[in-house]
């Protein structure tokens, strides 16, 4: 029954065209997504010729390779035989590998065996390689199986530091320089904070090929944003900028409070509430989700808790050499989150352990541990090294049990910005940083990785040949680096992974490509009409000379009344004689007449002697029967005289 039903369907779809139904979308294999973001090895010179010969080797080679071996091997025949012999060599140093359908052991792999006997026919086992039998006496008979060879230098370095560096994409967005970096412990969210004054935040599992952020925050307006932290539980982050008040945010980047500001007018740091002075550095407890640790140029380091905003737990004041304020560029934790490490602008190392009882002092004091401001300070997970990096274009690696003096100085690291830090791989065998460009160089914008058993270079990876390389981050389970990078004008965060080193992350984002528009996107833009939009009430279109005609026009221009100047009038300022519109106007057509200004004060008062003697109205009645004859005073000489 099953095959008239297959034998029916097929004689009715053979009566269509094949391009009849829906059709299969067509996805892009994912070696060539990735081929798209592999870095472009930069051209070799002479001033890098040096590093190149002790640097790292590229991955780029070995991230191709393993690509190539997940392609299905072209078979030639619909039922391949399996070979019952060994495979044929394959040469050592090769990281690809080929499936084959062998039966038996693999035979050992020759490091080089002459064609000499090619026309031959090889009978019982084969022949040791010459390698090996140089080594051995020539008396000495060989017994059991041979030994397995001996894997290249370069093998052994693959496997020891695997570094992801064979691709890379670039997280933009930026007007300026990337200042700050960080990533969630899951390694879904990045977030990116520059001196644009603006926060960025990225989703790897939400983003498409095209690398947008979902949001973009403005701590404080006209404030560079120095610093980023996550907290341990991934729920909340904080933001340090130029201000003297940090913030807190959480997961989805809404403002959930900030920390009090202290009163600058008290001299002892102790007795403020917060932070006087703008913020260098922060940093959340990597156990204690409720605690973070903040430093200022006010010159104090403070332990705060998050649920109280309006003061901080702990303040600690670095050791001076003399009295005065200066400034904690950098602060950090350690692993476990007991001991506190603050960089302090003269130079000096200073690190607090939290114990009972503990104060400012510090338990460890390098006092000339720089000869600039420390830009970072990065404690290993074990407790034993603590890294340092400077202004002075150097790396330290210190000891925590023998901090007198430096293990080693890494030099000619160029460094131009207060933020430049250090970063662990995961294993925390090598660790990385970034160096600044600079115009007398042409190396440009490098990370460089050390090897922290042998303390010496590694690699050096070239991110940008004009950009400056501030924060840089290895990420443990996503296994790819971060690296900040940007001038003045632009900036943005490079993301270095390898397809087969690498998970999540990168990729996915990178093999996720955006969504085509359907007609279901269409939108109809509406049509708004305004009076002023109508034919009737739009204004005539402005000409030059129309408009420097009404311009000396003074009613049509409606120029502003000049304030009144000129002489005054009746004891007023202004030609108008008056201050009342009825008073002008009267003025002005002859009814009132004023000429008591060019008259005899004595004669305007001797006129009206007779009308007051005839018909006296106010002093006179009061006198009349008690004194009807006025009596004068008469004038005496003598008075008149003094």
């Amino acid at each position: 029954m099953e095959e008239e039903e297959a034998e029916v369907y097929d004689g009715v779809r053979a009566q269509f065209p094949l391009t009849f139904g829906k059709q299969s979308k067509s996805q892009t294999p994912l070696e060539k997504i990735h081929n798209t973001t592999i870095r472009k090895a930069p051209p070799a010179s002479a001033a890098n010729a040096e590093a190149q010969s002790t640097s790292f080797p590229s991955l780029s080679s070995s991230s191709k390779a393993g690509l190539d071996s997940l392609r299905p091997t072209p078979k030639s025949s619909s039922n391949p035989t399996p070979s019952l012999g060994p495979p044929p060599p394959q040469s050592i140093g090769s990281n690809s590998f080929v499936a084959h359908g062998s039966i038996g052991p693999p035979q050992p792999q020759a490091h080089g065996v002459d064609d000499e006997d090619d026309g031959e026919v090889m009978v019982g086992p084969p022949r040791p390689p010459p390698g090996l039998a140089d080594d051995e006496e020539d008396d000495d008979v060989m017994i059991g199986p041979l030994r397995p060879p001996e894997p290249a230098d370069s093998d052994e370095e693959d496997l020891l530091y695997r570094i992801p560096t064979s691709n890379e994409i670039v997280l933009g967005g930026h007007s300026k320089v990337v200042s700050a970096l960080a990533v969630d412990h899951t390694g879904s969210r990045v977030l990116s904070g520059s001196y644009d004054y603006s926060v960025r935040m990225y989703d790897f599992q939400g983003m498409n090929s095209r690398l947008q952020s979902f949001r973009q925050l403005e701590p404080f307006e006209g404030h560079q944003v120095r610093n980023l932290s996550w907290s341990p539980s991934a729920d909340r982050f904080l933001c340090v900028s130029g201000s003297a008040q940090a913030k807190i945010y959480d997961r989805d980047g809404l403002t959930l409070g900030e920390f009090v500001k202290g009163d600058m007018y008290i001299r002892d740091l102790k007795n403020t509430k917060g932070h006087i002075s703008g913020l260098t550095c922060g940093e959340w407890h990597p156990q204690a989700k409720e605690t973070i640790l903040t430093s200022s140029e006010d010159g104090s380091l403070r332990i705060w808790d998050v649920n109280d905003f309006k003061g901080q737990k702990q303040v600690i004041k670095p050791k001076l050499a003399r009295p005065g304020r200066v400034p904690v560029t950098t602060c950090a934790w350690d692993h476990e989150g007991k001991r506190i490490a603050g960089g302090i602008g003269d130079g000096s190392i200073q690190i607090w352990s939290l114990k009972p009882g503990w104060g400012s002092r510090p338990d460890v004091f390098v006092e000339k541990g720089h000869s600039e401001d420390i830009t970072c300070l990065k404690f290993s997970s074990d407790g034993q090294i603590l890294l340092s990096r400077s202004f002075d274009c150097s790396l330290k690696v210190w000891d925590l049990r023998k901090m007198k003096e430096a293990l080693k100085v890494f030099e000619n690291l160029p460094n131009n910005y207060a933020q430049t830090n250090i970063a662990f791989s995961p294993d925390e065998q090598v660790f990385l940083t970034g160096t600044s460009f600079e115009r007398e160089s042409k190396t440009g914008g490098v990370l460089c990785f050390y090897n922290r058993a042998k303390l010496e270079l590694v690699s050096r990876v070239g991110i940008s040949p004009t950009f400056s390389v501030v924060c840089c981050g290895w990420h443990p389970k996503l296994n790819q680096i971060f690296a900040t990078a940007g001038d003045k004008r632009q900036g943005g965060t490079h993301v270095l992974y390898d397809p087969t080193l690498s998970e999540r992350g990168a990729l996915v984002c990178v093999a996720s490509a955006p969504r085509k528009k359907s007609l279901d996107d269409f939108e109809v833009q509406p049509v708004i009409h305004n009076p002023h939009a109508l034919p009737l009430f739009r204004d005539q279109p402005s000409r030059k000379r129309q408009r420097e005609k009404t311009l000396k026009d003074p009613l049509k221009s409606h120029k502003p009344e000049l304030p009144m100047t000129g002489p005054g009038f009746g004891g007023r300022v202004g030609a108008s004689k008056g201050s009342l519109l009825t008073q002008y106007l009267l003025k002005q057509g002859g009814m009132i007449k004023e000429t008591w200004m060019e008259e005899d004060p004595r004669e305007a008062i001797l006129k009206y002697a007779d009308a007051a003697e005839k018909d006296p109205k106010y002093i006179a009645p009061a006198y009349a029967q008690t004194q009807p004859d006025p009596v004068f005073a008469k004038s005496d000489s003598e008075d008149e005289e003094k």
